[in-house]
């Protein structure tokens, strides 16, 4: 704890206090967290966005309580897969896309946001960030930190499985790479997690590698696998899950102001986000979505109109808008309670209303932005046994991994953990949180530091 700070809730206050002297990872986080209440299902993922954020929610200014301190002697050896970059996701999004969180929720511990993008002399948007100025934020924390040696970019993990720690079913031309804790025998576990995977390279052949760890962190988030609707013509070239197809398009030119309405599926924010991008170029869109404009579960009616006030614009176009020519919105069409039914090569696109009733719409593309599913296909059974419904596939938000709530290790797997949305944690904000309880729970299980 800082010295000298003070923590606007009393209570919690009052048992940091207890041990400031103790660092945070080595406290009871049950104990810590114990009556915390917030926008998220996890009381640790409360705990750490309290101490970093007091009073964030409330639009506060009050400093963090937490002091940082690097100690290499509780350091925990690990690398980091990724498929791309540091930055995850934010590698795939539109850099000027504007952020749904406040950008100094996206902060990081000891490298504060607001203070670097202040030296960057940008201006946020209502408190809110470019997911360009994200990525970069993450990356150069990365750099900052000394962190490039712990990630691995370019990297498919293929199977994650448990061993016996005397098992070797390695070959000659895979790079391995063994845990540092492992070698030293701190853990007494006879079993070890073997993870396989190639580097994807763009200028040779992809190589195999063959890691060795006792613990793995899950954290591959929840969009790799966009929903799909199953329906006939779902796979034609014209129709796609992503919303990077429509930049692409906009970008070779292969739609445009003249061109058929550019078709749109879904009521969540990412299609709301290909609605703006289209009507900031003026393209014609058809939107379809299958609740009712009032329906009190849309996400729009869940966002602060002055914080989002973009998202209300699609919201007031929604409800506004059922013909193509008329109304406010020049160039755009609400189909509310619709269910798209086929798309042909022709690009003709058949949707069935709540009466029943069939339409017929001629397009130039369609983007189906309906959600999406983790990609687990390198675990046993794409996972299914480490969720909360083991019959059902894992989805973030209906059913996502057992974890314990404290350590967030998975229940039906020791030496598992999962963070992020396979965890239950959406947001930015609250997946670090994540990262504390796992970071507690293997610093508590290593051997104390002489």
């Amino acid at each position: 704890m800082k010295e000298g700070s003070t923590h606007p809730n009393p209570l919690l206050q009052k048992k940091l206090e207890e041990f400031c002297s103790v660092p945070i990872t080595l406290q009871d986080l049950e104990y810590l967290s114990e009556g915390l209440e917030g926008r998220s299902n996890s009381t640790v993922a409360l705990l750490f966005d309290s101490l970093l954020r007091p009073n964030t929610d409330f639009l506060g200014d009050v400093d963090s309580v937490l002091q940082w301190s690097l100690e290499n002697k509780r350091a925990i050896p690990h690398m980091v897969l990724g498929r791309g970059p540091p930055g995850g996701a934010w590698n795939d999004i539109e850099g000027s896309m504007i952020t749904l969180s406040r950008g100094e929720w996206m902060g990081l511990p000891d490298l504060s946001f607001k203070d670097w993008i202040r030296r960057k002399k940008r201006n946020l948007r209502n408190d809110r960030s470019t997911a360009g100025d994200i990525l970069n934020y993450y990356q150069y924390y990365v750099k900052n930190k000394r962190l490039e040696n712990n990630f691995l970019s370019g990297a498919v993990v293929t199977s994650v499985k448990k061993i016996s720690k005397d098992k070797d079913n390695t070959s000659e031309n895979e790079i391995i790479w063994h845990n540092p804790v492992f070698e030293d025998g701190q853990n007494e576990d006879s079993c070890v997690y073997q993870v396989n995977g190639f580097i994807k390279n763009d200028i040779g052949p992809e190589q195999n590698f063959c890691l060795f760890a006792e613990n793995v962190i899950l954290a591959t988030g929840a969009y790799d696998s966009p929903s799909w609707l199953g329906i006939q013509g779902e796979d034609l070239p014209f129709v796609s899950h992503h919303l990077s197809a429509l930049e692409e398009a906009i970008k070779s030119k292969k739609v445009n102001q003249g061109s058929e309405p550019v078709l749109i599926i879904g009521a969540g924010l990412t299609a709301a986000d290909a609605i703006l991008l289209a009507h900031h170029y003026n393209f014609p869109v058809i939107h379809a979505f299958r609740r009712r404009v009032n329906d009190p579960a849309l996400i729009f009616n869940q966002l602060p109109q002055v914080m989002y006030p973009e998202y209300h614009k699609v919201y007031q176009m929604m409800k506004e808008q059922s013909v193509f020519q008329g109304g406010p919105y020049h160039g755009y069409m609400s189909l509310p309670e619709h269910h798209a039914v086929s798309f042909n090569d022709m690009k003709k696109c058949t949707f069935r209303d709540k009466h029943g009733h069939h339409k017929a719409f001629n397009v130039s593309m369609v983007l189906i932005l309906i959600g999406s599913n983790p990609n687990l296909t390198f675990l046993s059974n794409n996972g299914k046994k480490l969720a909360l419904d083991n019959e059902r596939p894992v989805n973030s938000k209906s059913n996502p991994l057992e974890i314990d709530p404290f350590t967030y290790e998975c229940i039906h797997e020791k030496g598992l953990y999962a963070i992020g949305p396979l965890a239950g944690d959406y947001f930015v904000r609250f997946v670090q949180g994540g990262a504390l309880a796992v970071a507690s729970a293997l610093q508590k299980s290593q051997k104390k530091p002489p």
